[in-house]
């Protein structure tokens, strides 16, 4: 997947950069075929930059602004700049990639999505409602496992493609040496009170075990998701 993302980043720029070549010696305005080009590069690169940073980022209002011009469309050697600063926010994506940032980013917003269900899971704890707290914790854990999996390269689907769930993650994370086994064995044992709490058996655990396992899933992904 990230190959295909800089293949795209790639392509978006060469054509980018080649429209404001072309745009800055042109007498007239470009033709509609090399206006076509433009549509396609702003479409393309516009979903490009909503997936990777979000609708509400910095990158996609500069977009958003650059793409909003009157006359956007319209290229030739007295009007080209917009296209160069789309360009330009084609070229901070690929610095993005190619050092690393986009992944840390990433991992940041992560971290703030999993810090808002663990507080979630407290506050649910906290009022009494210790089964749905159990619930959002196996979620998160199990998440936390596929992320850590997806970071070192281990596979998370089976081989008919399935998303693997907690137990045989926890097994291949343990096997190849992500955690020792005493972490595998707590991971194997809050699993088993997710799937009480899922399955309705809610007399299996009380109040203080989902507690225990609260704080055991923070320490987790704080140890293992930085």
């Amino acid at each position: 997947m990230n190959q295909l993302v800089e293949n795209e980043i790639k392509d978006l720029i060469k054509v980018g950069e080649k429209l404001v070549s072309d745009a800055a010696v042109s007498g007239d305005y470009l033709p509609h075929d090399r206006v076509q080009e433009l549509v396609s590069i702003t479409a393309r690169g516009g979903q490009l930059i909503t997936r990777l940073y979000g609708s509400e980022s910095h990158y996609f209002e500069m977009f958003k602004a650059s793409t909003s011009i009157p006359g956007f469309n319209e290229m030739h050697s007295n009007h080209y700049r917009h296209v160069s600063d789309v360009v330009g926010m084609f070229k901070a994506v690929a610095h993005d990639i190619e050092t690393g940032m986009l992944r840390n980013f990433r991992s940041v917003v992560q971290a703030e999505i999993f810090a808002d269900f663990l507080e979630m899971a407290e506050h649910l704890l906290n009022e009494g409602y210790k089964d749905a707290s159990a619930v959002v914790l196996g979620a998160v854990l199990e998440d936390s496992l596929r992320k850590l999996a997806d970071a070192n390269g281990v596979p998370t689907a089976g081989s008919s493609g399935k998303p693997l769930t907690i137990d045989p993650l926890n097994a291949a994370l343990a096997k190849g040496g992500m955690y020792g086994p005493l972490v595998q064995k707590q991971i194997t044992s809050w699993a088993n009170l997710r799937n009480d709490a899922a399955h309705g058996h809610f007399g299996n655990y009380d109040k203080a075990q989902v507690q225990q396992m609260l704080l055991f899933v923070q320490k987790f992904c704080a140890d293992y998701l930085q």
